[in-house]
């Protein structure tokens, strides 16, 4: 009797979604939904959030949201769908050295587990995430945390 190969195990992962362009909504929705075809099954969403541009000066607010995915992939084959996503959608630059620009969408791997990854293209937990409330505020909405006991 032949074995049947083992199913690759899920991943929790949790994605950070921005944009300050164009029909801002759209794009974020848009985003989900290719995230939802080629990165996992999105758990998980954070309500909508507004903020204003961080490290850079624009007109341009933005809208902000945090989703939770299931995906079978590796944190480096998650960064390239999500990168191929992002150019899909008509991002032509990505942040260097923190220099910091009106985006169309922009999606960062937040956590993946509970792992810690620290290369030249990727860093996992996010490194800037607490310092940003249109990140920490979305990704509180939609984290399992336990409720606290009351006395």
């Amino acid at each position: 009797m032949k074995e049947q190969p083992s199913t690759p195990s899920a991943h929790t992962v949790f994605l950070g979604l921005g944009t300050n362009l164009g029909q801002k909504e759209e794009n974020i929705r848009r985003a989900i939904e290719k995230i939802g075809e080629l990165v996992g099954e999105v758990v998980r969403q954070s309500a909508l959030y507004r903020s204003e541009p961080w490290g850079f000066q624009s007109d341009n607010s933005f809208v902000n949201a945090v989703i939770c995915c299931q995906t079978t992939l590796t944190p480096h084959e998650v960064l390239a769908k999500t990168q191929a996503i992002e150019r899909a959608m008509g991002r032509r630059h990505k942040s260097v050295n923190r220099q910091y620009h009106d985006r169309i969408i922009d999606i960062d791997i937040l956590l993946y587990d509970d792992w810690q990854v620290d290369e030249p293209d990727l860093q996992i937990p996010h490194p800037l995430m607490f310092q940003r409330d249109f990140v920490m505020n979305p990704l509180r909405e939609i984290l399992d945390f336990p409720e606290e006991e009351t006395t």
